[in-house]
């Protein structure tokens, strides 16, 4: 059995004194692939992984990273002309004949639902003049996103020394790729009409598991089934992949229901602020670095909130303005930095008498030696 682990995310959330409980747990969950991740994207958390830093073959799970560099490069209305050489390579097809003409945009849609390594073939050679250029890019935008233990060699995914990836690293670009607005509605769209004949998403997870709105299949004899998938329930989204896992669609069903099940994700609220004196506005509002956490539902927790009782202008945006701690059983559990949202300058008309103009000094004085602000 392995072992289901969550980590206390280093995001932010506020909503009332109350939260629900700490997040730091284990469940048994049986997962059957080589190597597997579920991450949550808003908060960079990692909320169960299996060898999720191996590096493996992973098929036409390629494709993601091929959709992204296409829409980002390409205007979708773009023509392309199929040449014979775009159909040699082996393996699925949309079934392009050479001669035909395509958007870019219809190319896209046998790319991510017939995972077509013709329409690949094609998009590549459209985008960058050849598959070697077009793979130039997918590699530096890999680096672009921290994936260090991943290789491109080819766009379409089929088997080769130098294409490689990690179950973290797809999560990181399967995140990415999910800001993409071309790429979330192509990839999650079920069918597709084009030229006569309907185009069927491989990803039989749109039809059968609550809340899938994306994500791309994978198979060679090599990598085995590699899977991923992009989930979202109760306003929160979870990204899940497998690799060589003979029975994905129930392991990717199973570790969205377990993990629902056991989480919610929380919003900052922007309504915390600080009284500015002699300031061109009265109040500066304070938030957290990200926006969100994660916490683990039913449970008692507070939140103590620590910020100055006022700030002199002018205060600068950025600035550490203080710190919220989660508490739970009297031990903070996390703590974590409040920052100025606005620059506030002093007011033209701000007048100080003698023993304002002396605190305020020493208010600065305190401040700045300290390191760190004054607190009530």
């Amino acid at each position: 059995m392995k072992k289901l682990l969550a980590a206390f995310s280093a995001a932010l959330t506020l909503l009332s004194a109350d939260f629900p409980s700490e997040p730091v747990i284990q469940m048994n969950v049986d997962v059957n692939a080589q190597a597997a991740i579920v991450y949550q994207p808003d908060t960079e958390e990692v909320l169960y992984e299996l060898n999720a830093d191996t590096k493996l073959p992973i098929a036409s799970i390629t494709k993601i990273m091929t959709c992204v560099i296409v829409a980002e490069n390409c205007e979708m209305e773009e023509i392309v002309e199929i040449l014979p050489g775009y159909l040699k390579t082996e393996g699925s097809s949309m079934n392009l004949r050479a001669g035909d003409r395509y958007t870019v945009i219809e190319l896209l849609y046998g790319l991510m639902l017939s995972s077509g390594n013709d329409a690949a073939v094609a998009l590549a050679c459209h985008t960058s003049g050849s598959e070697a250029e077009f793979v130039k890019l997918m590699n530096k935008k890999s680096q672009e996103l921290g994936c260090e233990d991943t290789s491109f060699a080819n766009p379409h995914g089929l088997d080769d020394e130098s294409h490689y990836s990690t179950a973290k690293d797809m999560a990181k670009i399967m995140a990415y790729a999910m800001e993409n607005e071309i790429f979330a509605e192509i990839s999650g769209t079920k069918t597709y009409e084009l030229s006569g004949q309907t185009l069927t998403n491989h990803n039989k997870l749109l039809w059968s598991c609550d809340g899938v709105v994306s994500g791309k299949t994978g198979y060679t004899s090599i990598a085995g089934r590699t899977l991923v998938t992009c989930c979202e329930r109760d306003g929160m989204r979870l990204i899940c992949v497998t690799l060589n896992d003979r029975d994905d669609w129930n392991d990717h069903s199973a570790l969205y229901d377990s993990l629902y099940d056991t989480y919610m994700l929380y919003k900052f609220y922007d309504n915390l602020a600080v009284p500015v004196i002699s300031g061109e506005r009265e109040l500066v509002y304070v938030s957290p670095k990200t926006e969100s956490i994660l916490l683990e539902k039913n449970a008692d927790l507070s939140v103590q909130v620590c910020l100055p009782k006022f700030e002199y202008a002018p205060v600068t945006g950025g600035d550490t303005a203080g710190y919220l701690e989660i508490i739970k059983d009297g031990v903070a559990i996390g703590r974590y930095e409040l920052y100025y949202v606005d620059t506030v300058e002093v007011a033209e008309n701000a007048e100080l008498n003698f023993w304002e103009k002396l605190r305020w000094a020493w208010f600065f004085y305190i401040k700045n030696s300290a390191g760190y602000p004054i607190f009530s």
